[in-house]
């Protein structure tokens, strides 16, 4: 295990959940049974450089999670960063993006598929009535402490999520385990911004503009997403990725 800080909440100070396997026939079961349509998937991307790899992923990627591990590289570029960032404020009709702010320890792979489908048109995959609608329903005009506190509330959240991490292909760890890989999410806005969405920071993070025809897994999108991850960290092996796109046939 590393000794660096997870950015997750600190032990004692929050609800714990069982960490959350990049595993995309669990993610897809969780989301489904929250209620996304099951028009929509989650998909391993095994390649953010070669686009052959790619090639198998349906298009237009609504969103991609890059799971990574947390360094002292890494923390130093988020305090650094944070640092410079005014704490979000954004609710409502005003806020450009979804973003939910993380007070569940080990949970940061549920927030990347909450970010995930609730942002673009991925949200209109959201079906009527479903668990998954009445909490985004009820989140949109809260300010962030206050939709933090609907996350922690939420049985229909915590029993689908449960369910979901006691069953993946490795022995899942404890809810009060330190884990040292976290997750963020990459979407594009409807105004054409790529934004980096992680509940363990002060907000949403613009990281770039995408034409009308790019998506989160373009050239330029993965350019100045997931690939500055790379650059920065170096080649370590537990980098791993998944999309949110078209279920296939």
């Amino acid at each position: 295990m590393s000794t660096v800080p997870n950015p997750d909440p600190a032990p004692g100070t929050s609800q714990a959940f069982i960490p959350l396997e990049a595993n995309p026939e669990l993610m897809t079961t969780l989301l489904h049974k929250l209620g996304l349509s099951s028009a929509l998937q989650i998909h391993d991307v095994y390649s953010l450089t070669d686009p052959d790899l790619l090639a198998f992923i349906p298009r237009p990627a609504l969103a991609l999670l890059l799971v990574f591990p947390v360094s002292a590289t890494y923390e130093s570029h988020r305090l650094a960063e944070d640092a410079l960032a005014e704490e979000y404020q954004g609710r409502g009709d005003a806020e450009p993006v979804v973003w939910f702010r993380q007070t569940i320890r080990n949970a940061c792979g549920l927030m990347g598929l909450l970010h995930a489908v609730a942002n673009g048109p991925a949200r209109e995959y959201i079906q009527k009535p479903s668990a998954l609608d009445t909490l985004i329903s009820e989140a949109l005009p809260l300010g962030p402490a206050e939709r933090a506190k609907l996350l922690e509330r939420s049985e229909s959240l915590a029993s689908a999520h449960r369910e979901a991490a006691s069953q993946g292909d490795t022995s899942a760890p404890r809810a009060t385990d330190d884990v040292d890989l976290h997750y963020v999410c990459f979407v594009k806005g409807t105004d054409g911004t790529l934004w980096e969405l992680d509940g363990g920071r002060k907000g949403p993070l613009r990281r770039g503009t995408l034409e009308e025809g790019e998506d989160v897994l373009s050239q330029n999108a993965l350019a100045v997403g997931p690939l500055r991850f790379l650059e920065r960290e170096g080649a370590d092996l537990r980098f791993s990725a998944v999309a949110l796109a078209g279920a296939m046939d």
